[in-house]
């Protein structure tokens, strides 16, 4: 009776008709709860319609019965791939292949889940020895070019994943992962050939439509720039993954969308988890805060916060520095690990054994300097290793999740009234919320206009933003500015010849002669580009996402910032800055008030002197480049958070050196 029934179910099961498949494999277990087939069958009904932790309780119970059967432990090690259990699906699919040493597919997941636990170069080698055996399998070239670009080894992931879409070229995934590689590779002509079949193949793959218009932008392709953006403001406002939150800073204007994007997100990648730290009170008679990050490293992160690691009150605070990145050998990776006073090289580490290794050693305040942006870990934080959670520096915006407690603010990138738009609680510090280093060395040579490229006489407007955050707006307002000030050129950053090719293009478009537009090499030196700097008479800033480092060091080098009051935080960061410096005429309104400031300053000598001569005077002795007050401000905000935690209050908006209400 039960192997007739086992038929009938087994039937539907193969039609698709999966609810009455369970319904018969149960009955038959009522019958006989030690029916190994019928538990089997029955764990594999679960897993295909989704309920993995259903499929991997009844599965272990079949492997009770049978615990030689290699496809019952594969099936099993599938369930806990799905359940994020990586380490235990490894296991079962090695028992697997202790069985039956030739089952192939086993010997792919389980390439699959030495990737997921980080052990790219084991799942590199086993990705090799399964294609050796299985050489036209397209899933396995495609899963392998998704491990060489978690190690960062992107010219061999494009290959991979050239031999996967030789394969299958229908494979919308394998054309988007190519065009990630690529965007590493700066190869971005290249990334918006991929990107646009992976639209073309898969409109509503995740991210791909934001992934190609950014891959445009840093070509600075404006082709159907507005329709774009416009689709995918839609998209976020209907919950889909339509674009990266940090892309998304790049063209959407509103704080409304940029929550909703980052909010999408993390409801796709974030990790549900127990918490390490339950309550419990920490008596440290120091404050110990870690900063978390893969930036530590020869990044604008690392150049900013390289003073304040440095001045930390080392009676007060004890400074964790914990770094997941590449270890580089550069100068100011080497100054960070002086300047704390434990550097924790946490590469090849889970994102809950960093949160364990947090927890154990009683972090007060664990800070993340990534946010939402690439490589990030905000899993990391799930685990809730810390009693005080705080987002700051990284990510110019909401997290929009609860594991993050804080975020660390001023009252220009985050007016009083802004605040519903971030999940955290906004500290508010008094100058600008942007840390800086006052010990950065400007090379003492500078060059000469000739050797940078530029004309000997004649107006220099530049803007060394990266071009992705250039759009056909702004650039138009600069052409204007061109066309009214005569023998004017604009400096722009020898980013990529895609981007070189199209500004020329649209220049020329606009009646300017292209070669009013000069391209500057990317230079090796930090010391030496803030020195060529000075070069230019006036810095035009980008909306909707300003220049925030390079901002910064366009003013410490002595270039007058031009900027344009945003609507979003990162809108608003260079304002931040020049409110900071003590120059809040150097911040324009609209884009109407911002091109007549431009105009003025360029066709008059004696009022670009005269901010250039405040702008000299105040680096010395405004708030923005004192390194040692910005300090304290920021050890009082992470004591404030401290004691209220510890007090067993819930995270609340506060200013520093503000009266509590």
């Amino acid at each position: 009776m039960s192997e007739a029934l086992l038929q009938t179910a087994r039937r539907a099961h193969a039609s698709g008709d999966l609810s009455e498949a369970a319904r018969i494999y149960a009955e038959i277990l009522r019958s006989n709860s030690k029916n190994f087939d019928a538990l089997y069958a029955l764990g594999i009904v679960h897993f295909d319609r989704g309920g993995f932790d259903e499929a991997r309780r009844v599965l272990a119970e079949a492997i009770k019965l049978n615990p030689r059967s290699a496809d019952a432990l594969f099936a099993h090690g599938c369930a806990l791939q799905r359940l994020n259990r990586h380490g235990q699906a490894l296991a079962a699919f090695d028992q697997a292949l202790a069985l039956n040493g030739e089952y192939d597919l086993a010997l792919l997941r389980r390439a699959d889940a030495l990737r997921s636990l980080g052990r790219l170069r084991d799942a590199l080698e086993a990705y090799d020895f399964y294609l050796a055996r299985n050489p036209n399998a397209a899933e396995a070239w495609h899963n392998r070019g998704v491990a060489l670009s978690e190690f960062k080894r992107f010219e061999d992931a494009v290959s991979s994943f050239g031999r996967a879409l030789d394969l299958r070229p229908d494979s919308a995934e394998s054309w988007h992962n190519r065009g990630t590689a690529q965007v590493e590779l700066k190869n971005y002509q290249e990334a918006v050939f991929d990107y646009e079949h992976t639209v073309a193949l898969r409109p509503d793959l995740p991210y791909a439509r934001g992934n190609l218009l950014l891959a445009r932008l840093q070509c600075c392709d404006w082709r159907d720039f507005a329709k774009e953006r416009a689709g995918i403001a839609a998209g976020l406002r209907l919950g889909s993954p339509a674009i990266v939150p940090f892309g998304n800073l790049m063209i959407s204007d509103s704080p409304a969308d940029q929550f909703q994007c980052a909010e999408v997100w993390m409801e796709r990648h974030g990790v549900a988890a127990h918490p390490l730290w339950r309550g419990e009170r920490y008596d440290h008679k120091r404050i110990r805060v870690a900063y978390i990050s893969g930036d530590l490293r020869a990044h604008p992160v690392a150049i900013l916060m390289a003073g304040v690691f440095e001045r930390h009150d080392r009676e007060r605070f004890e400074a964790i520095a914990v770094s997941f990145g590449q270890d580089e050998q550069s100068n100011i990776r080497t100054r960070v690990k002086k300047a704390v006073e434990t550097f924790i090289d946490a590469r090849g580490l889970s994102d809950f054994e960093i949160a364990s290794l947090l927890r154990e050693r009683e972090v007060d305040v664990a800070v993340d300097l990534m946010g939402l942006t690439a490589d990030c870990r905000s899993g990391i934080f799930a685990f809730r290793p810390a009693p005080v959670q705080v987002n700051y520096l990284g990510y110019p915006g909401t997290m929009a999740t609860g594991s993050m407690d804080y975020i660390i603010a001023d009252r220009v990138v985050v007016p009083e009234g802004e605040k519903h738009h971030y999940r955290e609680k906004i500290v508010y510090l008094p100058d600008s919320y942007l840390a800086n280093d006052d010990k950065r060395h400007i090379a003492p040579r500078r060059p000469s206009r000739a050797e940078a490229g530029l004309p000997r006489e004649g107006f220099v407007f530049c803007s060394f933003n990266n071009t992705y955050k250039f759009t056909p707006q702004m650039f138009a307002v600069w052409m204007r500015l061109l066309r009214k000030v005569e023998a004017s050129v604009l400096w722009l950053p020898e980013n990529n010849a895609a981007a070189q090719r199209n500004l020329k293009r649209e220049a020329e478009a606009e009646g300017i002669d292209a070669r009013r537009l000069i391209f500057a090499p990317h230079l090796a030196s930090p010391e030496e580009h803030l020195a060529r700097l000075s070069l230019a008479d006036l810095f035009l800033d980008t909306l909707p996402c300003n220049a925030h480092s390079t901002a910064s060091d366009a003013l410490w080098a002595g270039l007058p910032v031009l900027t344009c009051m945003g609507s979003t935080f990162a809108g608003r960061v260079a304002a931040s800055l020049l409110y900071a410096l003590g120059l809040p005429e150097l911040v324009a309104r609209s884009l109407a008030d911002y091109e007549a400031k431009a105009l003025t300053l360029a066709t008059d000598a004696a009022a670009l002197a005269d901010i250039k001569a405040k702008l000299a005077r105040q680096r010395e002795i405004a708030p923005l480049f004192d390194t040692a007050r910005f300090t304290r401000n920021l050890e009082s905000a992470f004591a404030t958070m401290r004691d209220r935690s510890a007090r067993g209050e819930a995270p609340r908006s506060f200013a520093v050196g503000e009266t509590a209400p």
